[in-house]
């Protein structure tokens, strides 16, 4: 059967023509031929030059998501089999490999498709219908590439319960993909051993992105008082201990999260000076402000504020204020560490924020440094969506 064509409007695709890799259902004029949801077709400007060919899902707003830019290429499973070696060697040259996010969706040339490794275990979320289909294919290749290089992963398992998936016109699912295994897989990462609970972790189970952000908030940690905000599993406090702070407090609202990292913590032996509560930060923080509560590093790594572009005041809102609580809890002279995981969160529009904290509460910023995730999440320009997590650390001088 002959490959389906999308026509876009006059004027339509910027971004795809910028290097990005979506096209919106209202950038199309027509489709000809027939074709299944999910399947691939090819993509034409108005004036009928070829512009690739990537795979189609009129359900969803994002209509076609682009696999190739050549019109003569054929997707099968030797170009898979590429794009996945490409990933996995963009990889080895730039990260440590033990863990990381080995495939991330479109900086990846894999639209819909993120794939984690744990040691030797893989955790994958899919969230589109056409990359769905080829998911076994991927998986396959994955393994065969990393056979090779003397990796042999024991254990797949499926992480696709987000909502997005719904719009897909897919069901949400999770669960084992092969044979069943062990779910609580232990890593090591900078130094730190941690117990990754994948199937019912947040996420994957363990936010790869910030690998090397707790390391540089660790080197300013050294005989310190750290105070680590939505710990998590407790990755940056335990960074800290490991960098030899004084002392440090984590909390987060998750028991489960809470209760792993008091497990982290003991599986390193720090379990002395790094403790752990369970609760609301914006409760906390006040709480420790009115008992004269000081430290000298404050790490805030609050979860997304805001997944849509609807819900960007109230996220202003929220980080204004963590941002505001957290900085007068930090002693002149100490250091912040600050970020926004969000998409929707604009760089400028984070920074416009963080200035009016602190002008909030009379305190002057002196930048140490600004960082993104790891380069195992690598940001492909003209994929907006592709660059995510603003990092700031701060050094916290009073209006003296």
């Amino acid at each position: 059967m002959e490959m389906a064509a999308v026509i876009l409007k006059k004027g339509a695709g910027r971004s795809l023509k910028a290097g990005g890799a979506w096209i919106y259902d209202n950038e199309i004029q027509k489709i000809q031929g027939d074709y299944e949801q999910g399947s691939m077709v090819r993509v034409e400007d108005f004036d009928g030059y070829v512009m690739g060919q990537g795979f189609i899902n009129t359900r969803s707003k994002i209509a076609v998501r682009m696999m190739t830019r050549r019109k003569e290429v054929t997707v099968d499973g030797d170009f898979i089999e590429m794009r996945v070696r490409n990933a996995w060697n963009y990889r080895k040259d730039t990260v440590d490999t033990s863990s990381c996010r080995v495939i991330f969706g479109e900086a990846d040339f894999l639209p819909g498709i993120v794939i984690d490794k744990f040691s030797d275990v893989l955790v994958v979320e899919s969230l589109a219908l056409g990359i769905d289909r080829w998911k076994p294919v991927i998986l396959d290749r994955l393994k065969k590439v990393l056979e090779e290089d003397g990796i042999r992963i024991r254990g797949v398992y499926e992480r696709s319960d987000a909502k997005v998936r719904l719009q897909e016109g897919m069901e949400r699912f999770k669960g084992f993909v092969g044979e069943p295994f062990d779910t609580r897989v232990e890593i090591e990462e900078n130094g730190v051993r941690y117990v990754v609970d994948v199937q019912d972790g947040q996420k994957t189970g363990f936010f790869l992105d910030q690998k090397y952000n707790r390391q540089a908030v660790g080197r300013l940690s050294k005989g310190k008082k750290v105070l680590d905000c939505f710990t998590h599993t407790g990755s940056f406090a335990l960074n800290a201990g490991a960098n030899g702070a004084a002392s440090v407090l984590g909390v987060d609202a998750s028991r489960l999260g809470i209760e792993q990292a008091r497990e982290n913590a003991r599986l390193n032996g720090m379990e002395d000076r790094v403790k752990f509560v369970c609760g609301d930060v914006f409760e906390i923080l006040p709480e420790l402000e009115q008992k004269g509560e000081r430290f000298d590093v404050v790490i805030l790594d609050p979860p997304a504020f805001t997944k849509s572009r609807n819900s960007v005041k109230n996220a202003v809102k929220g980080y204004r204020e963590i941002n505001l609580r957290g900085m007068k809890l930090v002693k002149s002279g100490g250091y912040l560490a600050t970020c926004s995981c969000s998409h929707f969160m604009e760089p400028e529009l984070f920074a416009k924020t963080i200035r009016e904290a602190a002008a909030g509460v009379h305190r002057r910023l002196r930048q140490v440094e600004y960082r993104t995730q790891a380069s195992d999440h690598p940001i492909l320009w003209a994929a907006d969506e592709s660059y995510y997590l603003k990092f700031y650390i701060f050094q916290v001088c009073e209006d003296l």
